[in-house]
Parts: C-alpha cells; structure tokens; sequence
C-alpha cells in the first residue's frame, strides 16, 4: 500500500490540489512526473514505466487518471501484472491513481482499494466561494445563485469568482444580477447525458428520457443532430454486441469501429444485455424513417422525437 493512492472525485482542481499535496507530504517535489489519461493510452503505458527506472533520478511519480476506462476483466495477463505490482510497490515511486467515478460492485475495484490508500476527495463549494469572495460583499442568495450555476465545478467555480472579483473591483459588492450578466450556468456533459438518454430507453423509462431530450436540447443541439447522436449510439451497441460473440478485447473492438479510444467501447457494453439485436434493428428503421419525415415534412421535430420515445 506504501506510495499507492486510489484517489476519486469528479473535478479536476480538486483532483490536482490532492495530486500536489500528496507528492508534497512524500517528498516527490524533486521527482519526474509520469501522466497517463486511461482514456487515451493502454494498460501496457503504465506498465512499462513502472517497470522501468529512470535515468537521471530513482524516484519519479507515476499519475495514472481515468482509471476506470481500463477493461480489467479482459485483459487478465495485465491485470495481474498491475496488481503484482501494488502488492510490491517499488518505494522510489509514487503511484497516484485517479478516477471520476468507482464501480464498487467489481471485484477488482476492491482488489485496487486494499493494495493502495483511498482517498475520497471531497471540497465544499460553499467554502470554497466564501474564501475566495472573502473580501467582497456578497448576499447568501447570490452565493447560492453562484454556486446553482457552477454544480459543485470547482475549477468553474474558481475562474467565476475570478471574473466576478475583476468585474465588481470598484465596488467589492457582487449581486444577483452580476452572476445572471457574467457566470454562464454549467450543464451536464453532453456525452454522458446522451448515455444516460440511451439507457433510459433501455429500461422503457418514458418519463426520464423526455426528461433528458429536453435536458439535451437546453445545449442548444437541434432535433436532428439529437437524432444523430441518439442513431450513433444504437449503431454502436448492436456493432460492439456482435463483436463480443467474437470474445474481442475492448481495444480490439475500437480499432475495428476506428475509436479514438477503449473508453467509448468500454460504456457501450453496458447495454448490450438490455437489448436484443431485433430491436437495435428496430429502432434503428424508425431513428432513419423519424430523420426523413423531419427533413421531408411539415410535421414538428419535437413532436415526431416525442412520440418515438413515448412508443419505445
């Protein structure tokens, strides 16, 4: 467990405040800083470099974020490989894992969290915005008007109390009104509210996915390129549900989709057991028959995307 830390929290300030104070507490400060976005690079990245000493200094810190775009479960031979490691940490390195979200139902989630120290990172907006408005003047339903539009964003909430300081500087009074006129209200990701939209329809929960259709269309995305999004996604599920009978690896299947990345891969086999390729087919035709009667007729796009997720 010794110089391995399991660190989770949805924001990246937060995140890399953390990062900082535990290469500080370890006497890191002097070290080389490794970086590897799962999301973007393989298990194979980490591996290496852990295995690997560098050639100017022993110690050397090793930040491996996102970890939970990893496919554990199908890559066994790394699996072990990583976890023989934290069960055998070299004490010349730092090994700081990060991630947005845990799945503690895996098993190896329980693995990871035994063999390093886990660190839920957890900041408080409200204080956060109070120390930094500390010399302005500020009423509570501003504050909490501020901190509405920021959703516990940290790194948004910081550059937000930057803009407001640098606007309200001759006064050092900030109002309702300043925050509606300058603080631009965050939205969910749009990506991971389209997987939500999707899964929604999965478990025929009607009401939540008009829910997140209106939710969507608040990012200023038209109907159609709703449509779109919605179409690449069941597209998806129905190609990654037919390569799984083929037993392929996530990164396997990204290469053949042509995806950047595993990650894609790796939260599309989430549904795959919630629909049955007739279905996926299915849905499909009417997705295509839906695009064309908006592109071809009077009819109202809203309506027409409406009534396909009332009849799923």
């Amino acid at each position: 467990m010794k110089n391995n830390y399991l660190l989770e929290s949805t924001d990246s300030l937060s995140l890399q405040k953390k990062i900082e104070e535990i290469i500080h507490k370890n006497h890191f400060e002097e070290s080389l800083v490794d970086t590897y976005d799962m999301e973007e690079v393989s298990l194979d990245s980490v591996l290496e470099d852990l295995d690997t000493y560098g050639l100017f200094s022993l110690q050397k810190v090793i930040i491996m974020k996102n970890v939970e775009a990893v496919s554990f479960e199908e890559e066994k031979q790394k699996t072990e490989h990583f976890l023989h490691y934290l069960k055998d940490p070299n004490p010349d390195y730092l090994l700081i894992i990060t991630t947005k979200k845990l799945d503690e139902r895996k098993k190896i989630t329980k693995e990871i969290k035994k063999l390093t120290e886990y660190v839920k990172v957890q900041f408080s907006a409200k204080d956060y915005a109070k120390e930094a408005l500390s010399l302005y003047q500020i009423e509570n339903k501003a504050l909490l008007l501020l901190l509405d539009y920021c959703k516990e964003d940290i790194t948004k909430l910081q550059n937000e109390c930057d803009k407001l300081k640098m606007y309200c500087l001759d006064t050092k009074t900030i109002t309702e009104d300043d925050i509606k006129k300058l603080v631009v209200k965050k939205l969910n990701d749009a990506t991971e509210v389209t997987f939500s939209f999707v899964r929604a329809l999965a478990e025929k929960n009607k009401k939540l996915a008009l829910e997140l259709y209106y939710e969507l269309l608040s990012y200023q995305i038209e109907p159609l390129s709703i449509i779109g999004l919605l179409a690449s996604q069941i597209r998806i599920i129905y190609q990654v549900k037919l390569l799984q009978k083929k037993h392929l690896s996530n990164d396997e299947m990204a290469r053949i989709l042509k995806e950047k990345s595993s990650y894609r891969i790796a939260k599309t086999k989430e549904f795959i057991y919630s629909y049955q390729e007739e279905e996926l087919l299915q849905m499909m035709i009417q997705l295509a028959d839906v695009d064309l009667k908006i592109k071809s007729s009077d009819v109202e796009a809203n309506f027409l995307i409406e009534l396909f997720i009332l009849n799923i």
